[in-house]
C-alpha cells in the first residue's frame, strides 16, 4: 500500500526508521521542486535525443556559436569555500553504512558519498543512504559486522560531498501529482533538508557532485533549484555548492557555459573519465572513423582524453574554479609484487594529472590514498616552493596560451580490437549487471572497482563493434551472432570462476538477458541502468 505525505505518494515498503527521513517537511521540499521542475527535466531529456539524432545523421559536437560571448567574457564563479580549496585526493563510494565510515576514516581531503554510479538505487538504498549520511554528519554513525567487528568514526574526517543521481534517473517509488519524481530532486531535497543546518554548524555546507550533464541548460536547472531552496530555507546565496562531472562528450564543449549558469554555486569541474569514454562511444556511435579500441588501451595519455583534461583545467582556473582529476579504479593486491605494480600505475596516473594542473584526484579504495596523496602533494609543494602555488591546489596553472580545438577533443584513438578484450568486456558487464540488479552498485571484478560507468564502456564498446562490423585481432568479424556465441562461452567461464553454488544463487540468467538485449539492440540504449532499474524492487 502507498502512503501520501505532503503531496508525495510513497510506493516503497516503509520501515519504522524511514519516518525519520521521510518527514512531512522534507517531502514538502520534494513536492515543491518536483511540481516546478519535472516538466523541465523531461524537456531537457527530449532535447538530448534531438541533439543525438543530429550527430547520428553526421554532425559532430562543437562549441556553441550562440554562447561565444560567455566563453570570451570576463567573469568568475563565486569564491570557493575555504574547506574546499584543498581537494588533492578524494575517495568515492556508495552510501552504505560501513563504506561511509571507512571512507570518512581514510586520510584524504574529501569523500564523495554516492547515490549514483556506485549505488544500485533500490528503495532501501535510496532511503537508508540518507539515514546513514545524516548519522555521519551528526557523528552518530557506527556499524557492527556479522563477524562482530566494529566500525566507528575517527576524529579527523574529510569534507563530505553528496553525489545526487543524474537527470536521466527517476525515483519510481515516489510520485507527485501522479508523476514519478526525478531521482536528482529526491536525493538533493532529502540531503539538503536534513543536513544543511548541521553541515553549516560543522563549518562546511551542503556540497554536491552533479553528474551526467550534457548541456548548459541542465546546469541552469540545477542553479534554479539551488536558488529556490536557499530562499525557501532562508540561507545565504551560495550556501549550496556544486562540482559538475564533465563526463559526457557534449558537456566538454560547454564547460564555460556550465560554470556561468552555476556561477553562484559552482566550485569545480571534474574529469569523469570513465563515463566520458562511454559517452564518446555513445555520442559518436554512427561515425565509423571514431570507433574506439580495447578499453584497456584508452588511457588518459591518449590525445583526445589528454586534450579534455587540459581544456577542463584551462577553463576552470580562468573562471576561479577548481579542476578535479579522474578515478583510479585499482584495488590493492595482497601479493607484494603485484601491489607494487598497481601502486606504480596509480602514481603515474596521478603524476600525469598533476603535471597537467589538476587540483585533485579520485581514488576508489583506501589502499591507494597514500600513493595518490604523495604524488599530488609533491607537485603542490613544489609549486609553492617555486613561488607559484598556494600550497593547497594548483589553481595557478592557467594553460592560457594553449588552444584546444574541437578536432583535438574528437581525435580518433588507434589501437587493437581484440577477441580477448571483447570477452573480458562481456565478463565484466554481466557480473556488474548481476550485482546491480541484486542491489550492489560497486563491485570488485578482476582487480578493479567497477561501477556503472566502466560497465557502460564494456557493453557499448561491443555494441559499437557490432554496429560497424569491426574485425578482431583473430580475424573474426564482430556480429550479433559472434557476440552471443562469446556470451554463452563467457557465462560458463564466470560460473567456473565463481563456483556453481554462488553462480546459481545469483541472478545471472537475468543479467545475461539484459546484456544480450542492450548489446544487440538496433539503437544504442542510453544507459544500462534504465532497463536494469525495471528489475529492481
Amino acid at each position: 500500500m502507498s502512503v501520501t505525505r505532503s503531496g508525495v505518494e510513497l510506493l516503497g515498503p516503509m520501515k519504522p526508521e524511514y519516518d525519520e527521513i521521510l518527514t512531512d517537511e522534507a517531502l514538502a521540499l520534494v513536492a515543491t521542486l518536483a511540481r516546478k521542475h519535472t516538466k523541465t527535466v523531461k524537456e531537457l531529456l527530449a532535447a538530448r535525443e534531438k541533439r543525438q539524432a543530429q550527430i547520428d545523421a553526421g554532425a559532430l559536437p562543437d562549441f556553441l556559436p550562440e554562447t561565444k560571448d560567455v566563453r570570451e567574457g570576463d567573469w568568475q564563479v563565486r569564491q570557493v569555500p575555504d574547506d574546499l580549496l584543498d581537494r588533492r585526493v578524494e575517495i568515492t563510494g556508495p552510501v552504505e553504512r560501513k563504506m561511509i565510515i571507512n571512507a570518512l576514516n581514510t586520510p584524504v581531503k574529501c569523500y564523495m558519498a554516492d547515490f549514483e554510479d556506485s549505488l544500485s538505487p533500490t528503495w532501501e538504498n535510496a532511503v537508508e543512504g540518507q539515514i546513514h549520511l545524516r548519522d555521519a554528519i551528526q557523528r552518530k554513525i557506527d556499524f557492527t559486522a556479522d563477524n562482530g567487528k566494529e566500525y566507528k568514526l575517527l576524529d579527523d574526517n574529510p569534507v563530505l560531498i553528496c553525489r545526487a543521481r543524474g537527470w536521466h534517473l527517476w525515483e519510481k517509488h515516489a510520485k507527485v501529482d501522479g508523476e514519478i519524481v526525478p531521482g536528482a530532486i529526491w536525493d538533493f531535497a532529502l540531503y539538503f533538508h536534513h543536513n544543511h543546518k548541521q553541515l553549516i554548524a560543522n563549518g562546511t555546507g551542503p556540497y554536491f557532485y552533479l553528474p551526467k550533464t550534457e548541456h548548459y541548460l541542465e546546469a541552469r536547472l540545477w542553479a534554479t533549484i539551488m536558488d529556490e531552496t536557499e530562499d525557501a530555507y532562508n540561507v545565504p546565496r551560495g550556501t549550496c555548492r556544486g562540482t559538475f562531472l564533465i563526463e559526457t562528450l557534449p558537456a566538454v564543449f560547454q564547460m564555460n557555459e556550465i560554470l556561468y549558469e552555476m556561477r553562484d554555486h559552482a566550485v569545480a569541474l571534474n574529469c569523469g573519465r570513465w563515463d566520458y569514454i562511454f559517452s564518446y562511444i555513445k555520442t559518436l556511435r554512427n561515425h565509423p572513423d571514431r570507433v574506439l579500441p580495447d578499453r584497456g588501451i584508452v588511457s588518459m595519455d591518449k590525445p583526445f582524453l589528454n586534450a579534455y583534461s587540459r581544456l577542463l583545467i584551462q577553463t576552470c582556473h580562468k573562471r576561479g574554479a577548481m579542476a578535479m582529476g579522474g578515478m583510479a579504479a585499482f584495488i590493492p593486491s595482497k601479493d607484494p609484487e603485484a601491489n607494487a605494480k598497481i601502486l606504480e600505475k596509480v602514481r603515474q596516473d596521478k603524476e600525469l594529472e598533476a603535471v597537467n594542473g589538476h587540483d585533485g584526484t579520485w581514488i576508489a579504495h583506501p589502499g591507494l590514498a597514500e600513493t595518490a596523496m604523495g604524488e599530488m602533494t609533491k607537485h603542490i609543494e613544489a609549486a609553492r616552493a617555486s613561488g607559484k602555488g598556494n600550497g593547497r591546489n594548483l589553481m595557478h596553472v592557467m594553460r592560457a596560451d594553449e588552444i584546444i580545438t574541437a578536432a583535438n577533443l574528437l581525435e580518433p584513438c588507434e589501437g587493437v580490437k581484440s577477441e580477448e578484450g571483447m570477452r573480458h568486456n562481456i565478463k565484466v558487464a554481466v557480473q556488474y549487471i548481476e550485482a546491480w540488479i541484486r542491489g550492489n552498485g560497486c563491485v570488485p571484478i578482476y582487480g578493479l572497482m567497477e561501477d556503472a560507468a566502466t560497465a557502460e564502456i564494456s557493453r557499448t564498446s561491443i555494441w559499437q563493434w557490432i554496429r560497424h562490423g569491426c574485425e578482431l585481432d583473430t580475424g573474426k568479424t564482430v556480429t550479433k551472432e559472434l557476440f552471443r556465441e562469446f556470451l554463452d562461452e563467457e557465462m560458463e567461464v564466470v560460473k567456473s570462476e565463481l563456483g556453481e553454488d554462488l553462480f546459481n544463487s545469483g541472478r545471472f540468467d537475468e543479467a545475461k538477458e539484459i546484456m544480450d538485449e542492450i548489446t544487440t539492440a538496433d539503437e544504442c540504449v542510453a544507459f544500462l541502468t534504465l532497463p536494469a532499474y525495471e528489475r529492481l524492487a
